[in-house]
């Protein structure tokens, strides 16, 4: 793998475009994916199936650096979508599809089941609606349980409550290796990847597509528009018929590994006007997730958490769960979802932009609908253009080891093969230095301190990154073959390290 220096990540915003492009002045790709995020990626890993040239565009220096990277973590059952929606059909199909795929993808995720917690009889026939509506989605395993099972199941939930709809097959995941799992197994069946290229404009050039990006042009065949929150921009520059997207936001808090077992399941209250409202959910990694708000906002990048949002997720954090141990509270985030004005996926090809196929407004349960839109997208584009399969596909794919998970012997004979594995880096996550070559060297590997978090860890835990910081950017400048200046904590201008000590000014 070879490593050049980083470039700058411009903040993205769609200006001024060129009408026409020569095609001579660029590269030609049979489809070209704007956005690396999870929807991106699993489109990408389910075409790296047929022989194609497949190139995926990021204006990040990163997979999974905008919506799919804050969230909260959820593998939804399907209940809660309105039925016949191609929203309830994604998102069945997907989390049916998630328990193999992190088998073949070897990222974490756990079946562990949800709760929605109803707190007043009176509330009861929507409860049954609820029920009914996951029924004739397909959803398998749905129950509605009174006191006596709901507190079996969680015994944290507040006294109050008198029933709870019970969905086994819910599940929680971790965005980040997810999405990663994907790019990495697209990338090594022969997708493209670029990063810190800024797409500015799509535009027809007689019988295909141009992809005007800060780094150049992109001829392509077709088009598929992953864009998230920008997925609207892309759309409305090739379509009459417009659409508009929403920034959604939501805060949550992350509670420390000292809260582990708080609860075992995701426990939902009865969803309302601006989706499933608080939750309070176990993590894969052992963390409790408290939150999010729903709150509109114009800014797509307004990524900031308020006190006003914390303050709601406070609040309402134990109508349905009591004695939430919030003052174990180690960080607060806030995440966007890219609402659609009709709270309805779209995907498929533009009625009046041919060869332009849309993957827009997948607000939740985007991450739980991304292996079935993937797959229902990569599909499309096979029939459209008679793909023939890959024969050199590998759909297995190796996550990083975590020495964590061996046995003292396993561990052991590790440690004595590479001694790196020895070397703990992250003392609150109990990362090694072994863990961080791998991330760094692996494909589509780390290049800054976020890259290396993301898929380690380090960082991520108590002291969030108070003490492990400088050793992550020595090792990325020694493997990176960079001076210690050059590292960024998440790609652009985030540099850390601004000078040299006794530098005169």
């Amino acid at each position: 793998m070879r490593f050049g220096t980083r470039e700058q990540n411009c903040p993205f915003f769609i200006k001024k475009y060129r009408k026409t492009i020569k095609r001579s002045d660029s590269t030609m790709y049979d489809i070209i994916i704007i956005g690396a995020g999870v929807t991106g990626c699993s489109v990408a890993r389910y075409l790296s199936r047929y022989q194609a040239k497949v190139c995926v565009v990021e204006r990040a220096d990163d997979v999974c650096c905008g919506t799919s990277k804050a969230n909260s973590a959820i593998v939804h059952a399907g209940y809660d979508a309105a039925h016949g929606s191609l929203m309830a059909k994604m998102n069945v199909k997907g989390s049916q599809m998630m328990p193999a795929l992190a088998k073949e993808l070897d990222f974490p995720f756990q079946q562990n089941g949800s709760l929605v917690v109803c707190m007043h009889e009176d509330d009861m026939l929507y409860l049954k609606e609820l029920y009914e509506n996951g029924i004739k989605n397909g959803v398998k395993g749905l129950e509605i349980v009174g006191k006596e099972r709901m507190r079996e199941l969680e015994p944290n939930v507040s006294d109050d409550a008198v029933a709870a709809l019970w969905a086994p097959t819910a599940g929680i995941v971790c965005p980040f290796t997810l999405t990663i799992a994907l790019a990495e197994n697209a990338n090594t069946n022969g997708v493209d990847f670029k990063f810190n290229t800024e797409v500015t404009a799509v535009v027809r050039n007689g019988d295909h597509w141009t992809v005007q990006t800060n780094q150049g042009a992109l001829d392509t065949n077709y088009v598929v528009n992953a864009a998230g929150l920008y997925a609207d921009v892309f759309h409305n520059m090739v379509s009459a018929k417009k659409i508009h997207i929403t920034p959604r936001r939501g805060d949550y808090f992350i509670l420390d590994h000292a809260t582990d077992g708080f609860v075992k399941h995701t426990v939902f209250q009865l969803p309302g006007k601006y989706g499933k409202g608080v939750l309070v959910a176990p993590t894969v990694h052992g963390n409790t997730i408290v939150g999010p708000t729903a709150v509109d906002i114009e800014d797509k990048e307004g990524t900031n958490t308020t006190l006003a949002g914390l303050d709601e997720v406070t609040a309402k954090a134990d109508i349905a769960i009591q004695n939430i141990p919030l003052r174990q509270t180690i960080t607060s985030f806030a995440g966007l979802r890219a609402h659609e004005d009709h709270h309805e996926f779209i995907i498929g090809e533009a009625e009046d932009a041919p060869h332009f196929i849309d993957c827009a407004g997948i607000e939740s349960p985007g991450l739980s609908s991304s292996p079935a839109i993937g797959m229902t997208v990569a599909d499309l584009l096979r029939d459209k253009m008679h793909l023939q399969p890959n024969p050199k596909f590998n759909g297995v794919r190796k996550g990083i080891i975590d020495p964590k998970t061996l046995s003292l012997q396993e561990r052991a004979e590790l440690i004595q093969k590479d001694p790196a594995y020895g070397q703990i880096v992250c003392r609150c996550e109990s990362v090694t230095e072994g863990q961080i070559l791998d991330a760094i060297h692996r494909p589509l590997g780390a290049k800054s301190i976020d890259g290396v978090k993301f898929r380690t860890r380090a960082g991520m835990g108590r002291c969030q990154a108070g003490f492990c910081t400088p050793r992550v950017i020595e090792i990325l400048a020694r493997e990176l073959g960079v001076g210690q200046n050059e590292i960024t904590k998440n790609g652009g201008a985030s540099k850390l390290i601004v000078g040299n000590t006794k530098d005169r000014a």
